[in-house]
């Protein structure tokens, strides 16, 4: 439908690829062994763009697509990226409705949703994400078999397990984007009560991405340096209940986003653009996302997916850090893993 173009000039689309360039005898064809990445982002909405606008900065793709039941906002959005050109990196953009165009994605990222209504409640909120994933999730798996879903459309958690269920793959190249960002906003509050750098504060929320989450406190590091057993060693006191403000504080960080500006995006789109650069660049990072838990820290009610801190590379999730998690912790963990469970349990699926 719509798409780049390259190589033609003119209503009449004289190619001037040949004229342009006088070949150079003898010269190398192309390495067989480069490889073309191609990243699809399903969903041109606020979340979207700043995905796909963050992967571009980031040189990240070769290709770039965009699907959005929208055509006339998907042209738009399209022309408004390759305007850029040049200030940006090389990749080709596409955008249409057609889901053919994911095909031999290498990385298919969902952030399309319908939002909720006044009066509505999450439950059936919950029901009109679900029927739409029916119609998303399919064609993505029958264009691009070999592809990772990453999951950003909310809730999370149960959409990431309903792309599981529907796309037929192994759990390991279905991720949800989990509490990746709630743990960005976590360490920047830690990094801000200490007045240090957030990239050297360890700190992880895990859990459900909602009020269910879980801070692992006695996991929290700054500099290396175990943040309550140091306090612990030196006697100084801390109250649980500062601690508990600030996980609170990381809760209602996107309610606050929301209300003053309408939506929440950059920060996201930031969060996912890390998360396909560890996972495409095979870069093995540790990041908390929604991941199938069954089977860790004593999860196991039903298959379910929550956030564990995780080791991402080209193969999807490779596998859950074993993090040390006091009683409380744990138990807490459970707590939201049986939230979730009680939700989807509502689905039917």
């Amino acid at each position: 439908m719509h798409k780049s173009t390259s190589g033609s000039l003119g209503p009449s689309g004289l190619d001037l690829t040949q004229a342009f360039f006088k070949p150079i005898s003898g010269a190398a064809s192309p390495s067989s062994t480069k490889r073309h990445t191609k990243i699809s982002v399903i969903g041109a909405g606020n979340v979207g763009m700043a995905i796909a606008q963050t992967i571009l900065t980031q040189d990240l793709a070769d290709e770039l697509v965009l699907v959005d039941a929208k055509p006339e906002k998907l042209r738009g959005e399209m022309l408004d990226l390759q305007h850029a050109a040049a200030f940006l990196p090389r990749t080709k953009i596409i955008a249409d409705v057609d889901y053919a165009v994911t095909h031999g994605s290498d990385l298919c990222i969902v952030t399309a949703g319908a939002r909720q209504i006044l009066g509505e409640s999450r439950l059936n909120l919950l029901h009109r994400n679900v029927a739409l994933f029916r119609n998303v999730i399919p064609p993505l798996a029958k264009y691009s078999p070999d592809t990772i879903l990453l999951i950003v459309s909310n809730p999370v958690d149960i959409l990431t397990y309903v792309a599981w269920k529907l796309s037929g793959f192994p759990s390991s190249r279905v991720v949800g984007s989990g509490t990746n960002l709630d743990s960005s906003r976590f360490r920047f509050l830690i990094a801000d009560h200490l007045d240090v750098n957030a990239q050297d504060v360890q700190a992880y929320i895990v859990g459900e991405h909602g009020d269910s989450s879980v801070a692992l406190w006695s996991s929290i590091s700054v500099g290396g340096v175990p943040v309550l057993s140091f306090l612990d060693k030196q006697e100084i006191a801390y109250e649980k209940e500062t601690l508990e403000s600030i996980h609170k504080v990381v809760i209602d960080s996107a309610y606050e986003v929301i209300s003053l500006k309408g939506y929440t995006s950059w920060a996201i789109g930031y969060s996912v653009a890390a998360l396909a650069w560890s996972i495409l660049r095979d870069q093995r990072k540790i990041h908390p996302v929604s991941v199938l838990a069954k089977g860790f820290y004593g999860v196991d009610g039903g298959d379910v997916f929550l956030s564990l801190p995780a080791q991402l590379g080209r193969g999807g999730v490779l596998g859950v850090t074993n993090v040390h998690l006091t009683d409380e912790e744990t138990q807490r963990l459970r707590d939201s893993a049986n939230t979730i469970l009680e939700q989807q349990s509502q689905l039917g699926l």
